[in-house]
């Protein structure tokens, strides 16, 4: 089996950091049923060890990555029907573009979780040595973009740009 490189882990961690920080701020959300599942279920996913639990964080990861989904589509189309931020937007200081953001990084890091977890089962064999097996790099890069992007973007825009939130 494929042993994840120690950026993917890494990463993983900081996105299972964040989930859990997602997690704790929803409580005050009206729909908060919502969304502490949504990233709960996702920062368990980041957290956990894939090998000693494959196939539970497997079902876990489509179930979270099926709700993500949804909540991305809810929150574009509330976006749409009220024209409050627009479909690109990354302006932080509406809640839209949060929960938009929110939930496509969710979205995100479970596809990646997912190839990860099937690609350990049916890895690449390293050219070098037919005996060690390779984790997929385009993953590792994967998680470290996400990464980049998730801490990147809100020190950008409370930092740089000093934006107010709107509720």
């Amino acid at each position: 089996m494929a042993t994840p490189s120690k950026v993917y882990s890494s990463c993983s961690l900081l996105m299972g950091i964040l989930f859990a920080y997602s997690t704790a701020l929803q409580f005050n959300d009206p729909d908060w049923f919502l969304w502490v599942p949504l990233y709960g279920c996702a920062c368990a996913v980041n957290l956990l060890k894939w090998d000693v639990f494959l196939e539970a964080m497997n079902q876990v990861g489509k179930a979270t990555m099926g709700l993500g989904i949804c909540m991305w589509m809810k929150v574009v189309a509330e976006d749409y029907m009220n024209g409050i931020a627009g479909f690109l937007s990354l302006d932080l200081s509406e809640r839209v573009v949060r929960e938009k953001t929110g939930s496509g990084l969710v979205v995100c890091s479970m596809i990646l979780h997912l190839i990860a977890a099937s690609s350990s089962s049916s890895p690449k064999i390293h050219r070098t040595s037919k005996s060690k097996r390779e984790f997929p790099r385009y993953l590792t890069y994967g998680m470290a973009w996400l990464v980049a992007f998730s801490y990147g973007l809100p020190i950008f825009f409370f930092l740089v740009q000093k934006g107010k939130m709107k509720f």
